[in-house]
């Protein structure tokens, strides 16, 4: 994108002064929606009000995820204009609640604590222990980064090349190939037509008996009646999950009270650290806009489905 002399941006349609900031940190001017050339959008995630709000100058428009598939899947996403999602802004602190979900799966904190009388022991260690990043991008850089005290073998899928700090990177297409040697497999990859259903029961059952599942990504990439089916089996060791298919969750679903399922509700990304990280990214970009450097978070409508 060429850059933009005056980046003039309309911050809605909710009114948050803490965005409005970080655009007149970047540089940028907040105006109405009329006068504007970019959107830093933040509703009721209505695919089509966004798309409502775009008129002929609008040049740029910045969405608050990093899942961005309510607005690919009708493919509203053009290349002109431009639309950046928050990919990779929210790493840091997803990451840091993988890594959770990992240990209370090893030490079997989700049961231990909750337990009325002396057990037995039944902890393993995370040191040395195989895990595989499905879908490795930014959430995955600060994982490898947070797993590197432990010493763990690190295997990635990533349609990109070699990933960092991977002792072995297979493309989406293989990514079955890493379940068998897994004991934590972590799907952080985007919903799309390849991923959605990506693990079923083929794959659970591919995986060791006592590797655990973990989903920070979106529901649907999992089968979740075949994972039920898995679990109540005792196929895998068990299953830690941050997003559902379908969400939320309702009551009464099996997830709920299966003994080797952990289940929270959407809560990778804490809210202080979510308004922080985003703010940053909308300066970022808006600084980014005026100098004509490339846009974080661009979105490929090609790889929209």
């Amino acid at each position: 994108m060429k850059a933009i002399h005056e980046v003039k941006v309309y911050v809605g349609p909710a009114k948050l002064p803490l965005l409005e900031a970080a655009v007149i940190r970047g540089g940028g001017r907040v105006v109405s929606l009329e006068d504007a050339n970019a959107i830093v959008y933040h509703g009721s995630d209505d695919a089509l009000e966004v798309v409502d709000m775009i008129h002929d100058r609008i040049r740029w428009i910045q969405l608050p995820h990093a899942g961005v598939e309510r607005w690919t899947q009708p493919g509203y996403i053009t290349q002109d204009p431009v639309w950046t999602s928050a990919a990779g802004a929210y790493s840091p602190q997803v990451a840091e609640h993988i890594l959770a979900l990992i240990l209370l799966g090893a030490k079997g904190l989700h049961t231990l604590a909750r337990a009325r009388e002396w057990t037995a022991k039944s902890t393993r260690s995370l040191a040395g222990s195989t895990v595989a990043i499905v879908g490795a991008g930014g959430i995955g850089h600060s994982l490898v980064a947070l797993l590197e005290p432990f010493g763990c073998v690190i295997t990635a899928v990533s349609n990109s090349g070699a990933f960092p700090g991977a002792q072995l990177t297979v493309a989406r297409e293989h990514y079955r190939d890493l379940l068998p040697d897994a004991d934590y497999v972590v799907l952080t990859a985007p919903s799309t037509s390849e991923t959605r259903g990506m693990i079923g029961t083929a794959e659970l059952a591919a995986m060791k008996p006592g590797a655990w599942l973990i989903n920070v990504a979106r529901g649907d990439l999992v089968v979740t009646d075949e994972l039920v089916d898995a679990l109540r089996a005792d196929v895998i060791g068990g299953a830690a999950l941050d997003v559902t298919d379908p969400e939320p969750l309702p009551p009464g679903h099996p997830l709920w009270t299966l003994p080797n399922a952990i289940i929270t509700p959407h809560a990778a990304n804490p809210e202080d650290a979510y308004w922080r990280t985003l703010a940053g990214r909308v300066e970022h970009n808006v600084r980014r806009a005026h100098d004509g450097n490339p846009l974080l978070g661009v979105i490929d409508p090609s790889a929209a489905g």
